[in-house]
């Protein structure tokens, strides 16, 4: 095995906010990247299977969206727009309708919120409730959502809510798919207290809902389970938003995760990939009837980045123009999903479990995920962990990551796995 050579950690340790947690796992400074593979400042190589926590799907530094950066750069391009009408703009609107919505079928307007994940939460949740005059939204079980005080509000786990300071109100969780290991039926609950007078659930203005929970633990809704949310809320004329933050931009396959059940979502909030390179970029897709919104009543000063307009668009000209890239997601998912079950069938206490390439590990002792991946580590492999008690081992690999890579991570966790539970 290779010896890390230390790197020195003083200059964080002493200056940075102790809030600081990646680093903690990963001690080493980081210097360069490129496709699966980034180099600390000694020269030691990880391949990478967090990418960013789902925001280089395309891997780090692709050389045609990087070129495509320096020439706008180099042409004094626009850089900040706010909400101004920009030539990078216009080229993303046109080429996200041409090549993901019209052929898809969905009349989304396109909102951008902000630069985060959280702000088009955020931005997600007032419009619900402004345009039907109620205050309640549903969440689920595990959720995440974001770390601003709406998103928050709809996130469930209890470090992260506590972290608010004050009560997080107007929000009611619900169990998400299996949450009761089948023994309760689907939206039993949810349907009873919404049809009860006598239930004191409010009236809710939306019902938020990831199809994959990536931080929740990989949990995956089945896409019966997500038609079913999607028929209730129509129903009840409760609009129905789908968080693809992290599991949107091909991570589960398709662009859109709730693809495959066939829904089409009111709301959808979209981050992390959609500029392809790393640059912070988000979208708040609604219906055209839904766009209720008067001039400026939602903005940020740095919803008008033009550099991640420029690096979209040119994401989406080089692997959304066909569908060669979702198939390729597809086929290395199944061959994660046949390492990840060989490693669970090989070891007592062990499950696996995801969509795509957005999978992972469960172990019934949740320390031993987090050890899993501290020998990872050390062998030259980048896993986060996920889950209420950080329980599951997490793989978010680029998409564009060669069989090679892929094999050769999925060896360094089988050998991980069977060290830690020797």
């Amino acid at each position: 095995m290779t010896t890390i050579t230390a790197s020195d950690m003083t200059t964080f340790e002493t200056l940075e906010s102790e809030v600081r947690s990646y680093c903690r796992n990963w001690p080493t400074v980081f210097d360069t990247a490129s496709g699966a593979r980034i180099t600390d400042e000694n020269g030691r190589e990880y391949l990478d299977f967090f990418a960013g926590a789902g925001v280089l799907n395309y891997g780090h530094n692709n050389p045609v969206i990087k070129q495509a950066l320096l020439d706008y750069i180099t042409r004094d391009g626009i850089a900040h727009g706010l909400d101004t009408a920009t030539v990078a703009k216009r080229d993303f609107l046109n080429t996200f309708n041409d090549l993901i919505l019209t052929p898809r079928g969905l009349d989304y307007k396109v909102q951008f919120p902000g630069p985060t994940g959280t702000n088009a939460v955020e931005a997600a949740l007032k419009l619900a409730r402004k345009v039907t005059g109620r205050e309640s939204v549903i969440n689920f079980t595990n959720a995440f959502h974001g770390m601003t005080l709406g998103a928050l509000s709809v996130t469930g786990n209890s470090m992260k809510r506590g972290g608010a300071g004050i009560p997080l109100v107007h929000a009611t969780p619900m169990p998400f798919d299996n949450y009761f290991d089948g023994d309760t039926e689907d939206f039993h609950w949810f349907s009873r207290v919404l049809d009860d007078s006598g239930s004191g659930l409010n009236r809710p203005a939306a019902a938020i809902v990831e199809t994959v929970q990536g931080e929740g633990g990989i949990n995956v809704a089945r896409p019966e389970w997500l038609r079913g949310l999607a028929d209730l809320c129509a129903e009840r004329d409760i609009l129905l938003i789908v968080d693809d933050v992290q599991m949107g931009c091909g991570r589960t396959g398709p662009f859109f995760s709730f693809e495959e059940a066939g829904i089409t979502p009111d709301i959808v909030t979209v981050s992390k990939s959609i500029s392809g390179f790393g640059l912070p970029m988000a979208l708040t897709l609604f219906k055209s009837e839904l766009d209720q919104w008067a001039p400026g009543e939602h903005n940020g000063t740095f919803r008008g980045n033009n550099h991640a307009f420029v690096t979209g668009t040119k994401t989406l000209e080089t692997y959304w123009a066909d569908d060669k890239l979702e198939k390729e997601t597809l086929r290395k998912g199944a061959v994660i999903a046949e390492a990840l079950g060989n490693i669970a069938d090989a070891h007592t206490g062990v499950t696996a479990r995801g969509r795509g390439m957005a999978q992972g590990l469960a172990f019934e002792q949740a320390e031993k995920a987090a050890e899993v991946c501290a020998v990872a580590f050390e062998s030259g492999l980048l896993l986060e962990t996920a889950g209420p008690s950080d329980e599951v081992a997490k793989l978010l690999p680029p998409l564009t990551l060669t069989d090679e890579e892929l094999n050769e991570g999925l060896s360094i966790i089988a050998e991980a796995t069977a060290r830690v539970l020797a």
